[in-house]
């Protein structure tokens, strides 16, 4: 099925931030983020409100809409796939699910460097995956994956052929882990380092693949804790 795409709304709560923000022909027209530590079940849907107002558009007049799928919460995913789904489904519009690594990737667009894109797993694991970053295009070289530190760091010594950026709320732990050995490497500044609904707007006008409300879902690259924590209780009793 073909869709004219003009403008995106786009959302993202995977992680403790969350923003909105409305995309038309690549330009950005409204962002509304917040890092507050509210609940984004409680903030979301003010911002969309807020984020069309400023733009003086409706819902009506979005042709499509987009959120991160993960690696993330696991709950803040769900309220983010939620809020675009029931979005999506009234208006019969197409949607689109973007990796939170990938949207992160994009706050580095301009740049010419490798981003290595990193979420704190806890557990000395990230979330991770990397990026070729040039002045006009991103390029993805690593598929997502959870991995241990020291798997991240023998990666990068093997990838990393230039200035390697790190971004993401795990960027700050790579880069104490990593810094001394990789002499070429950078922690991104503070207003670079989040993801942002933008960025996966931007991501979604680059990939052009959209698809209905029913199909888009989570994507996670490990269990949620309950889960993990239920498997190892019937392992423990067989």
């Amino acid at each position: 099925m073909g869709w004219q795409i003009l403008r995106i709304l786009a959302v993202d709560s995977s992680a403790r931030p969350a923003s909105v923000a409305i995309v038309e022909d690549g330009a950005l027209l409204s962002e509304q983020y917040t890092h507050t530590g509210l609940t984004h079940s409680e903030t979301l849907l003010p911002m969309i409100e807020a984020s069309l107002r400023c733009a003086k558009l409706t819902l009506e007049n979005i042709d499509a809409f987009t959120v991160t799928t993960g690696p993330g919460s696991f709950t803040g995913i769900r309220i983010g796939i939620a809020a675009v789904k029931g979005m999506a489904v009234a208006r019969e519009k197409p949607c689109m699910g973007i990796s939170t690594l990938e949207a992160i990737a994009y706050n580095l667009l301009g740049q010419d460097c490798l981003a290595c894109c990193a979420m704190d797993a806890r557990r000395e694991q990230v979330y991770t995956a990397l990026f070729d970053c040039g002045r006009e295009e991103i390029k993805r070289l690593t598929p997502d994956a959870a991995l241990p530190l020291v798997e991240l760091g023998l990666l990068l010594q093997e990838t990393a052929r230039r200035s390697i950026i790190f971004v993401g709320d795990g960027a700050p732990l790579c880069y104490q882990a990593f810094a001394e050995q990789l002499t070429d490497a950078f922690l991104a500044p503070e207003h670079l380092r989040y993801q942002r609904a933008a960025g996966a707007a931007f991501a979604v006008l680059r990939n052009q693949i959209f698809c209905s409300a029913e199909e888009l879902l989570p994507q996670y690259l490990r269990l949620p804790q309950a889960e993990r924590e239920l498997r190892k209780r019937e392992e423990g009793s067989a």
